[in-house]
C-alpha cells in the first residue's frame, strides 16, 4: 500500500495573563488534535499562565517584546510545521472545529482558513466590537477585495507557505489585519468556516481596548493601503488637492472675466500650489506603484519558495 502524507500540525497559542483559561485551551486542542504539537508563547504574563500551560502539557516559550504582533512574528519564525493553527488562549474558540478546518485546508489546497465567529451569547462580544469589526473588515474589503466577513478572528488555520512568507510588521492586535491583507495582496486561496464563539470564562479579562486598538487597526489599514495600493492612495490625494484648487480659483476666474484683474494674489498662489502638490502626489503614486510591484513579486517568490501542502490522500 502506498503511504499517505500526514501533515505535521502545530497549534500556536499567544498568551498574556490567561491563567484562568489556558489549561482548558491546551487540553481541548490536545484532545481534538492528538498528534499536534501545542506551543504556548507567554508574553510577559504576571500570573501563572506559563506554569499552568506547561502542566497542562503544552510546550511553553517566551516573547519579551510586549504585543501580540511581536508574538506572532516570533512564533512564525521559530516553529516549523506543515499546518499551523493559531488561536487565542482565552477559551472563547471551539477546538472541535480545528480538524474540519485542517481537512478543508488540505483537501482544497488552501493557504488560509479563518474561523468566522458566531455566538448566541451577548456576553461573548464587548460593546462596539461587532460594529468595529464589520467596519474595518468592510474597509479592507473595499481596498483589497471582499473575501472575509470576520477579518479580526483570532482563530485560523494556515499553510507553511503562508506562514513562512508573512512579513510581520505589527506590534499589537493589528496583526490580524496584516494577516488578512497578506493573503489578499498575494491572491492566495483562502476560505472561511463558521465557528462557535463563547464568552470568556469567569475571572478572565480581555486585553483589547476598543478605541485604542480600533484606531491602531485603522491606521494599519491606511498604511497597508499606501504601501499596497500606492497609485490609488496618492491619486485620491491628487484629486482632493485639484478639487480644492478649483474651488478656490473659480471666484478668481469670475473676477478676471468681469474686470480683467486678479486682485486676490494669495488665493491665486494657493490654488496654483495645490495643483502642483496634486501633481507631486500623482507622480509619487506612479513611481511607488512600480516599486510596489517589485516588492509584491519578491513576496510571491518567497511564497513559492516554500513547499505546497498536498492533500492528505495524495501519495508521497
Amino acid at each position: 500500500m502506498t503511504p499517505v502524507t500526514v501533515p505535521r500540525v502545530a497549534v500556536l497559542i499567544p498568551c498574556f495573563n490567561e491563567a484562568v483559561a489556558i489549561a482548558s485551551v491546551v487540553r481541548a486542542f490536545a484532545a481534538s488534535l492528538p498528534q499536534a504539537r501545542i506551543v504556548v508563547y507567554d508574553n510577559n504574563s504576571t500570573d501563572d499562565t506559563a506554569r499552568i500551560a506547561r502542566e497542562a502539557g503544552a510546550e511553553v516559550r517566551q516573547e519579551r517584546l510586549q504585543g501580540k504582533g511581536h508574538v506572532v512574528r516570533r512564533m512564525f519564525a521559530d516553529v516549523d510545521a506543515d499546518v499551523f493553527v493559531m488561536v487565542d488562549g482565552d477559551a472563547t474558540y471551539d477546538a472541535g472545529d480545528a480538524p474540519a478546518m485542517i481537512q478543508r485546508l488540505c483537501d482544497e489546497r488552501l493557504d488560509l482558513v479563518v474561523a468566522s465567529r458566531s455566538s448566541d451569547h451577548a456576553q461573548a462580544y464587548r460593546a462596539g466590537h461587532q460594529w468595529g469589526n464589520r467596519l474595518l473588515t468592510g474597509l479592507v474589503g473595499w481596498i483589497f477585495g471582499n473575501t472575509f466577513t470576520d477579518m479580526l478572528s483570532g482563530y485560523r488555520v494556515m499553510s507553511r507557505r503562508y506562514v513562512k512568507s508573512f512579513p510581520a510588521h505589527a506590534q499589537g492586535f493589528e496583526t490580524e489585519t496584516e494577516l488578512a491583507i497578506h493573503a489578499l495582496e498575494l491572491r492566495m486561496p483562502v476560505a472561511e468556516m463558521p465557528s462557535r464563539y463563547s464568552a470568556r470564562p469567569e475571572g478572565s479579562h480581555s486585553k483589547l481596548n476598543t478605541w485604542r486598538d480600533g484606531w491602531r487597526i485603522f491606521l494599519t489599514i491606511v498604511k497597508l493601503a499606501k504601501n499596497g495600493r500606492p497609485l490609488a492612495f496618492f491619486s485620491v490625494a491628487c484629486v482632493l488637492c485639484v478639487l480644492l484648487a478649483v474651488g478656490l480659483s473659480l471666484p478668481l476666474f469670475e473676477t478676471y472675466l468681469a474686470t480683467g484683474l486678479v486682485p486676490r494674489f494669495p488665493t491665486a498662489i494657493l490654488s496654483a500650489s495645490l495643483c502642483l502638490l496634486g501633481g507631486v502626489f500623482l507622480v509619487c503614486g506612479l513611481v511607488l506603484d512600480t516599486v510596489t510591484l517589485g516588492r509584491r513579486e519578491q513576496k510571491y517568490l518567497a511564497y513559492l519558495n516554500q513547499p505546497g501542502l498536498p492533500s492528505a490522500s495524495d501519495p508521497r
